[in-house]
């Protein structure tokens, strides 16, 4: 399988990640999905678009290519389940709102599945590991922001309309509580803007695993509501008359999380 990622390495101690924005879809997928699926409604629509303006900070880059109906890289390869309520898996078989991905018969073989974990999941998490292992080895410490993207209401996954900004550090455990806290007071100052920390989504695998504050490596999820920036709908049009003001927070929190770290490590 080739082009499963894109990554830009960048020059500040700062890591985007962003795995769930792909649309490729192998062979054994696309011709066993139902037609509600195939329109990709779970995707984390643009979100390359939406920060585009990384390189101007300085920031590696690293996107998934592949979408997550292919092998979800925000769950651990031994796909042990990350939340108590509704969820999906490594291997999505329903859509967000609980429908079967797959038609009967036709969900990819055991060995089809090994496949994408070797060589979708396992590059991802081998270039995101290694550039936040350069990272910190250069600055003395890693910023790795987890950025997704969400449609504001699925009432399989949660009750009523998802706050605007969800931000999630594992339940204060993958960075600095000042440094969330911080984070939230951009929020806050976005009045326009409702946000929670470590609400409904308290960060996936990648926060989990990557976020090690006792190793200066600290990680924050966002999960945006998608209301904020595009349509929700089929063709899931970007609405830039939406997207701007939501980049300027986007953009303030990043920009946050940089200062900090330069405060509290001296570079």
């Amino acid at each position: 399988m080739d082009n499963v990622l894109s990554f830009t390495r960048g020059r500040v101690p700062l890591l985007i990640s962003m795995p769930h924005p792909g649309t490729r879809l192998t062979p054994a997928v696309e011709a066993g999905l139902v037609d509600e699926a195939r329109e990709l409604a779970d995707t984390d629509w643009h979100i390359p678009r939406l920060y585009d303006f990384a390189g101007e900070l300085g920031a590696s880059v690293l996107a998934a290519q592949y979408s997550r109906y292919v092998i979800d890289l925000n769950r651990p390869a031994d796909d042990k389940p990350l939340y108590a309520t509704a969820t999906t898996g490594l291997y999505p078989e329903t859509l967000f709102d609980g429908r079967p991905l797959y038609r009967e018969g036709m969900t990819p073989s055991k060995e089809e599945r090994a496949r994408y974990l070797a060589e979708v999941w396992t590059p991802y998490h081998r270039t995101l590991a290694d550039e936040l292992e350069r990272i910190r080895a250069e600055f003395g410490y890693a910023l790795l922001w987890d950025a997704h993207s969400i449609r504001s209401q699925i009432p399989h996954l949660f009750e009523g309309r998802l706050p605007d900004f969800n931000l999630g550090t594992n339940a204060g455990a993958s960075c600095d509580p000042e440094l969330a806290a911080r984070l939230e007071a951009v929020c806050g100052k976005a009045e326009s803007y409702s946000h929670v920390l470590n609400g409904r989504f308290k960060g996936g695998h990648i926060t989990r695993h990557y976020g090690q504050p006792q190793r200066n490596v600290h990680a924050v999820q966002l999960e945006l509501s998608q209301r904020n920036y595009m349509d929700e709908s089929a063709p899931f049009a970007y609405r830039e008359g939406l997207a701007a003001p939501t980049r300027e927070v986007i953009r303030a929190l990043l920009e946050t999380l940089l200062a900090w770290g330069q405060e509290r490590y001296g570079r």
